[in-house]
């Protein structure tokens, strides 16, 4: 079990790494680390597939959200191929955290992410 818990943090890593990183580069880099290559991601407003639309996904919360990092709240859990986790994205400059969520992830043979289902929480208005 330790092992399999193991695996969905390590893949829970690469994907806060990849939402963190912040230049176009880095995105590239983490996104490929962490996602299959036909990897998907879906939450309520993007439903992409791929490497370049995901990292697209990302810079455009870089950019409605400049100065701002995801961080994990709580456990990771896990079983299989599937992990569950919440997050929060939080302000570098006064550690407020406007959005916060939970996704769900299926990982592939490698422990790269196959697939994202993401849900928002809490999101402020107008956004």
């Amino acid at each position: 079990m330790s092992a399999n818990i193991d695996r969905h943090k390590n893949a829970v890593t690469r994907y806060f790494e990849a939402w963190n990183a912040a230049e176009p580069d880095a995105v590239a880099k983490t996104v490929a680390a962490a996602w299959s290559t036909e990897g998907t991601y879906t939450d309520p407003l993007a439903d992409v597939r791929g490497h370049d639309a995901i990292a697209a996904v990302i810079a455009a919360a870089h950019a409605q959200f400049p100065g701002f990092v995801f961080r994990l709240t709580g456990a990771v859990d896990g079983h299989h191929d599937t992990a569950r986790f919440s997050w929060e994205l939080v302000s570098e400059a006064d550690g407020s955290a406007p959005v916060a969520g939970s996704d769900v992830i299926t990982l592939d043979a490698e422990d790269r992410i196959r697939t994202v289902l993401g849900f928002l929480d809490r999101v402020p208005g107008g956004a």
